[in-house]
């Protein structure tokens, strides 16, 4: 029985934690399935399909995908789990099956050799009264070994009784996760045919598509020229303040860094510490799902086009608060049509833009702390999109806001 207990307790262990692990992402693919559910519905109000609407759509059927294999996992999981308990069952029956042969012939033998007379003549036929005491000793012992041995074939088969109720239990569980499984795949085929659906609709708007397209592109590239300048104008700046100085001290406390920006001591610090929370950074809205992913793809609707986005869209609920992901200065607050306002912080060597805002409550030049509300999201009405654009640079290299962002993906 010990034997048992220590090869199959630590399977069950490790099942457990694994289980566990499985439950917590298939809790988070659920709670961001129900969140883009509910921007859905606010694209509803349009009645109209849009391009924003199929991003959504392309987000939720991502994520619904990933839920289905979770729980294709968790069914997985929870047969290797009848497995292991059919195992242990069966050990434990074989167990049992032997402690109650033993105990057959425990009986069988005292019925024909311990009647009470022969127990009396075993013991008076001692040669001494130390023999005599040693044999009574003997059938005394022999009787609680034999009532021992019954208490633990009761207990065995309790145990056995305790663990059949729990397999029909694991047996129930991997119906109802089965079934959700088939409930998620309805759903997917659903919003499968919404999307093609819409993307249908709106491939009738193709002349539309492009020149809206042509027009984000714009607002996109000077966006990024107005960057570049700023950076540029940042490292003559720094150069500038550098050569003025006559003081050693001075100088050593400026240092050279991959954006061939001078920066202090403290800049280096701020910049050092932005660069070790990759992949921990705050999001830079309370709530939101990823949209628009970073680097070139091909467009929801147009054949054969390519986009390519400098950082990630995240679409949030109307009203939105947009907040830092980490402390530092306001380089720029700007606006450009298709846009709208746009705020620029810098951390070191590292820059944040977060782009199409509505209101902002920043100005040049202010220190920030991460997390601090710096505006609000802009809301379409046309299409009820609010998206946050938002991008993270290193000197004048773009970076995937994917790794940075704690929980993104």
């Amino acid at each position: 029985m010990i034997i048992i207990t220590i090869v199959i307790f630590p399977l069950l262990s490790v099942s457990q934690e694994s289980k566990e692990k499985l439950q917590k992402t298939k809790s988070q693919l659920e709670e961001e399935i129900r969140y883009t559910t509910k921007l859905l519905e606010q694209t509803h109000q349009t009645k109209q399909n849009s391009l924003n609407r199929v991003n959504l759509l392309n987000r939720q059927i991502e994520k619904r995908q990933s839920l289905i294999s979770e729980i294709s996992g968790e069914v997985d999981q929870i047969q290797a789990q009848l497995d292991l308990q059919h195992k242990h069952i069966s050990s434990l029956s074989e167990e049992l099956k032997r402690m109650k042969a033993e105990y057959a012939k425990m009986i069988y033998y005292a019925y024909k050799n311990l009647n009470a007379y022969n127990r009396l003549l075993f013991i008076f036929s001692a040669e001494d009264f130390n023999q005599a005491y040693r044999r009574l000793l003997y059938y005394q012992q022999y009787s609680a070994y034999r009532r021992t041995q019954a208490e633990l074939i009761r207990d065995a088969q309790m145990n056995i009784d305790r663990k059949q109720k729990e397999l029909e239990e694991t047996r129930q569980q991997k119906l109802n996760v089965a079934r959700s499984e088939e409930e998620e795949k309805g759903q997917l085929t659903e919003e499968m045919k919404e999307k093609d659906k819409a993307v249908q609709q709106l491939s009738l708007k193709e002349k539309e598509l492009e020149s809206s397209l042509r027009e984000k592109q714009k607002a996109a590239q000077k966006l990024e020229e107005e960057i570049e300048k700023l950076i540029a104008a940042e490292i003559k700046a720094a150069a500038e303040r550098a050569r003025k100085t006559d003081n050693r001290d001075t100088k050593t406390k400026m240092k050279s860094v991959s954006t061939e920006i001078m920066l202090t001591n403290d800049e280096q610090i701020l910049s050092s510490s932005f660069a070790s929370n990759k992949g921990k950074l705050p999001w830079p809205s309370e709530r939101g799902v990823i949209t628009g992913k970073y680097g070139e793809h091909p467009h929801p609707v147009l054949k054969y086009v390519k986009v390519k986005n400098n950082g990630v869209d995240i679409s949030t609920e109307k009203g939105a608060s947009v907040r830092t992901v980490f402390s530092g200065k306001v380089s720029r607050v700007m606006s450009f049509p298709n846009l709208n306002k746009v705020v620029i912080i810098r951390h070191g060597e590292y820059l944040t833009v977060y782009s199409n805002l509505d209101e902002v409550n920043v100005k040049d030049g202010q220190t920030v702390t991460t997390k601090q509300v710096i505006g609000k999201v802009h809301t379409n009405p046309e299409d009820a999109k609010t998206d946050l654009h938002f991008e993270i640079w290193l000197g004048k290299t773009t970076q995937d806001p994917q790794e940075w962002l704690s929980g993104a993906n």
